[in-house]
């Protein structure tokens, strides 16, 4: 099942203020929300809100995600309060499998406006070595936006890296349905200590990046055009003494490719994949649903090998394989990454985690062939990058855990790479 931290989208904001006191409508407000979600009461959550939120969110629809919620991160121990900015209050709200910032906003009747949960980010938030500032690109079907994050007392140029997101509905910071590990904006303070500055961002329909193209019209491709144009950024920027890109998980791939742009100078690959497009699907439908299923899978592979879309798709497969995704794996098939990462004439890192659950030493091992690529293989670090044991449930928790900092030996590997 998929995990669900964003519960629901703010949609009316008016200026900010100054932070202010805690409201007293705001007070009875986030304790009614605790009351009637630890009681799992959705629906009187639901006759609370606005007329304007039923009508975005209907009832039936909202009780499944409450639900889940609930499910996944236990039930709600406490809130603090943290700002009041009008006509939007925001709280700490201690889950008891996580910790999130809960943002509420009422009308003048004291009806849910907005209800939303985001990451609570205390130890990176509060950092001070690093100064954080929004950077967009215009493309040519919309715009790629993200964060910027340079050593505070940096004097003369400095390296900077290129974060290349992973797989899946994945934000800047390395968050999205799946994961709340922050491990972008983690990776981005540790890189700024170092005297490293680095670029994170959405990925092309996700947060703040915002495309006119419909999911049927994505291809793979996008996403390396989108790298070139952050390169060509940061290429043609007179603070950067050099260019590195990192590629994490499925951004292994764009980056290989992207690195061949002759304004990159070096290239690290982090928990990629040496596998094409429909040996890393099958791998993970053959772990993740029942025989009959994957062989409605292999069906529509042996179909997008004659190039053309399934449209009879077993509904249990839409989340990997559905008739409008199917394009982009067809176009993500094309590349090998064995293949691409010969083309590179440059200096190469790759990094594996010895208890990644997607993808193992193996996959590092077949990228690792030729004489450029240097190959760390760091004990005890899982996908998102910090220390998970190889039980799966136990390893799975770190994902939803911003808390948890990253593998220590990552962020010297990455360091001593830039900085040779």
């Amino acid at each position: 099942m998929n995990k669900i931290f964003f519960f629901l989208i703010t949609f009316l904001f008016v200026v900010k203020l100054f932070a202010q006191a805690e409201p007293p409508e705001y007070v009875k407000a986030a304790a009614q929300f605790k009351k009637y979600y630890n009681n799992n009461n959705p629906d009187s959550i639901f006759s609370e809100f606005s007329p304007e939120m039923k009508t975005v969110l209907p009832e039936d629809k909202f009780k499944i995600t409450t639900n889940q919620l609930k499910e996944q991160l236990g039930g709600l121990l406490k809130t603090e309060f943290f700002k009041y900015e009008a006509p939007l209050a925001v709280y700490k709200a201690t889950f008891q499998k996580a910790v999130f910032l809960l943002n509420i906003s009422l009308n003048n009747k004291n009806q849910f406006t907005g209800l939303l949960l985001s990451p609570y980010e205390e130890t990176a938030a509060q950092d001070q070595s690093v100064t954080e500032s929004p950077v967009s690109v215009k493309t040519l079907s919309g715009t790629v936006s993200g964060t910027l994050a340079m050593p505070k007392n940096a004097t003369g140029k400095i390296p900077v890296v290129l974060i290349i997101p992973g797989s899946g509905q994945v934000d800047r910071d390395g968050n999205g349905p799946n994961m709340n590990s922050n491990v972008y904006k983690l990776l981005a303070v540790a890189l700024g200590k170092n005297g490293i500055a680095s670029l994170r961002y959405d990925k092309r329909m996700i947060g703040q990046s915002v495309s006119a193209a419909k999911e049927t019209d994505m291809r793979f491709d996008d996403y390396i055009d989108d790298a070139y144009s952050l390169i060509s950024m940061l290429s043609s920027d007179q603070h950067f003494s050099k260019v590195i890109v990192m590629g994490h998980g499925q951004g292994s791939l764009v980056g290989m490719i992207a690195a061949n742009n002759e304004n990159v100078n070096s290239y690290i690959s982090v928990e990629g994949t040496a596998l094409t497009a429909d040996k890393v699907l099958t791998d993970q439908i053959n772990k993740s649903y029942p025989a009959y299923i994957a062989e409605g899978f292999k069906k529509v592979l042996d179909t997008l090998r004659r190039g053309k879309i399934n449209y009879k798709v077993d509904p249990a497969l839409y989340p990997v394989a559905r008739p409008s995704l199917q394009g982009y794996i067809l176009s993500w098939w094309r590349f090998d990454p064995q293949v691409e990462i010969k083309k590179l004439k440059k200096p190469i890192l790759i990094i594996q985690g010895s208890t990644d659950l997607d993808v193992d030493v193996t996959n590092a091992e077949k990228l690792k062939k030729g004489k450029l690529p240097v190959l760390v293989i760091i004990n005890d670090m899982n996908y998102v990058l910090k220390e998970a044991p190889a039980d799966k449930e136990k390893n799975k928790s770190t994902y939803t855990n911003p808390q948890l900092p990253l593998k220590p030996e990552l962020v010297t590997t990455i360091v001593d790479f830039i900085k040779k």
